[in-house]
């Protein structure tokens, strides 16, 4: 089993706080929602704070003395705190739980938009499951840390702050013997939650691994069996396996001594303080009520400092997930309107003409070089030749999903690059070899070219390509369901959904990418009477590789190494006994 090289990003042990600043830009809608949250928190810390105080009060007071002089005041005063205490509960979880769903619907909705405005070479480097781990899971851990963690922090600060000044405002020696471990405390925690993330980044880096094989294995179970190769899969298996294994060990066992550690600390500043506070009330120096408040705040103490703990390593665990998303989102589109295009233009014509275009996807492998075309509006040109000669670089050109290197494009006879990208893509009709269709109807996919146009229109495009007859005959006709990518329909299907989809838009410019090469003869025949009358008056770009369906184009272009070795109709190639005479008559014993 070949096991994919899944690059995980290496992301720094410090926070970059200019990271978070600009996630936090994103929580700018929701500042009102920030400000209660923030507000409930530290009245809840100071809250907190006071309930072991109103203890002190109680003891000293009532119980001590054996009086009730007062206890219907004390009695209203720790309700009231407990009403407050509810409510400031209740604003805060209601605030969090509105800021982690709005900031991860902002981001959502960003990285949404700027997915449309990216370039085709961003997604010739990039896999949907990069695209789509980003959006989900790393903008929800996002959401999670911004509403939750923040705001926690904030109140394990608080709590911290409010703790101590009671603490000193009633007997400092004892504050200061119950704060006396957090310099060790301080230090347990940085080096254990470095080991747990580091442990927890090694998890994550093999689990990612044995996703990988899980989706080779599962995606190539006939190859396997053809090979025989079940054993030795297993046995690479096994070793990714008890990689991760090491590793969650490893994880688990840093995480189960943090704690008690934690607690053991906590516990030593409380056994310290209960002893010479137990001193100090023997010897009549401090009250009974201060000694058992004291206790309460030494074990309350350490809640916010783990918690502090906590929430510290989450933003370093999270820290790649905003890298991640940022990443995404600071991506520059390689192709992009200049400023100053806004405002109407004329509307397109369909002429297109390359003056000596060069282009690479990289440097070292160019695929057109000093390539000369002119296409007057309205034309059909059929682009032929073998697998990556450069056919689909030059469509993909004419639509302006990529730019050329050197030269120019000329579109009605102005450079493509000084107008709108929308100017020329809204004119555009593209049909591929495989079909995209969207979950949704019938009606909803073909309406897809044209949102406003009616059902008459639509079933109008349908009759064109020959369509309507077989939409009519499914289950709810143009109400049926495609399903996801279209799956509940045939491949010859959604070709022609595609062609009814395309030609609703009215496009300019059409092209069709081996748009018959993947169907049977019988659909075949229809798209092509389809294609006749579709391409009437409209530029026209076709590539194919089965030349039946090319033979009517008013120049066949031959592309071989990204240069035109041929050019003419069908007659005067085949006249010329060249290359394409070759092609053709090569497919045609076959057929």
């Amino acid at each position: 089993m070949h096991q994919s090289v899944l690059q995980e990003e290496v992301h720094e042990e410090k926070i970059d706080l200019k990271l978070w600043r600009q996630i936090l830009q994103f929580a700018k809608p929701y500042r009102r929602s920030f400000i209660y949250a923030i507000t409930a928190t530290i009245v809840m810390a100071g809250g907190d704070a006071l309930f072991p105080y109103m203890t002190k009060v109680a003891i000293d007071n009532f119980v001590v003395p054996q009086r009730t002089d007062g206890l219907g005041w004390f009695a209203a005063a720790f309700v009231l705190l407990i009403v407050m205490q509810s409510f400031t509960v209740y604003m805060f979880i209601n605030m969090a739980g509105k800021i982690e769903s709005g900031i991860t619907y902002t981001i959502r909705q960003a990285g949404f938009e700027h997915l449309h405005r990216l370039s085709f070479s961003f997604y010739d480097k990039k896999a949907s499951g990069w695209l789509l781990a980003r959006l989900t899971s790393d903008v929800n851990r996002l959401g999670e840390i911004v509403s939750w963690s923040l705001i926690d922090l904030l109140w394990g600060g608080a709590a911290m702050v409010f703790y101590a000044v009671v603490m000193f405002s009633m007997n400092w020696r004892l504050a200061l013997l119950t704060v006396c471990v957090i310099p060790v405390l301080a230090l347990v925690s940085v080096y254990f939650q470095k080991q747990i993330l580091r442990a927890y980044r090694s998890v994550r880096r093999m689990n990612s691994k044995i996703t990988g094989a899980f989706s080779e294995g599962i995606m190539g179970a006939a190859t396997t069996k053809i090979l025989s190769r079940e054993e030795e899969n297993l046995k690479e298996f096994e070793g990714l396996t008890s990689g991760l294994r090491a590793s969650s060990i490893r994880a688990a066992t840093f995480s189960a001594l943090f704690l008690p550690i934690v607690l053991m600390l906590g516990n030593i500043a409380t056994a310290l303080t209960l002893w010479v506070g137990g001193n100090g009330v023997i010897a009549g120096t401090v009250t009974y009520g201060v000694l058992v408040a004291f206790v309460s705040y030494a074990m309350q103490f350490f809640d916010p400092v783990r918690e502090i703990a906590r929430i510290f390593a989450e933003l370093q665990m999270a820290h790649a997930a905003a890298e991640r998303v940022l990443g995404l989102l600071n991506t520059v589109p390689e192709i992009q309107d200049p400023p100053g295009l806004e405002g109407e233009w004329p509307p397109l014509q369909g002429g297109v003409e390359f003056e000596n275009v060069s282009f690479a996807y990289n440097p070292q492998e160019p695929v057109l070089d000093d390539f000369n075309l002119k296409v007057e509006p309205g034309q059909t040109v059929a682009l032929v030749g073998e697998t990556g000669s450069g056919k689909s670089t030059i469509v993909n050109l004419v639509c302006r999903f990529y730019e050329p290197t050197s030269g120019r494009i000329l579109i009605d006879g102005v450079d493509y690059r000084e107008r709108p990208l929308a100017w020329l893509q809204g004119s555009l009709g593209y049909v591929l070899q495989s079909p995209h269709l969207f979950s949704g109807t019938v009606r909803d996919n073909i309406r897809y070219g044209n949102l406003q146009a009616s059902d008459e229109e639509v079933e109008r495009a349908a009759k064109l390509v020959n369509a309507h007859e077989f939409i009519t005959k499914l289950s709810k006709g143009y109400d049926t369901e495609v399903g996801e990518g279209g799956g509940l329909l045939s491949t010859g299907q959604k070709q022609l959904i595609s062609f009814a989809r395309a030609i609703l838009a009215d496009p300019k410019i059409f092209v069709l990418d081996e748009a018959t090469s993947s169907i049977d003869t019988e659909t075949e025949m229809l798209i092509q009477d389809a294609i006749r009358t579709i391409l009437t008056g409209r530029t026209s770009f076709i590539i194919a590789h089965r030349l039946s369906t090319v033979r009517s184009a008013d120049v066949i272009l031959v592309i071989r190494d990204g240069k035109v070795q041929e050019k003419g109709t069908h007659e005067e190639l085949m006249a010329a006994k060249g290359y394409y005479y070759k092609l053709y008559t090569n497919q045609f014993l076959e057929d």
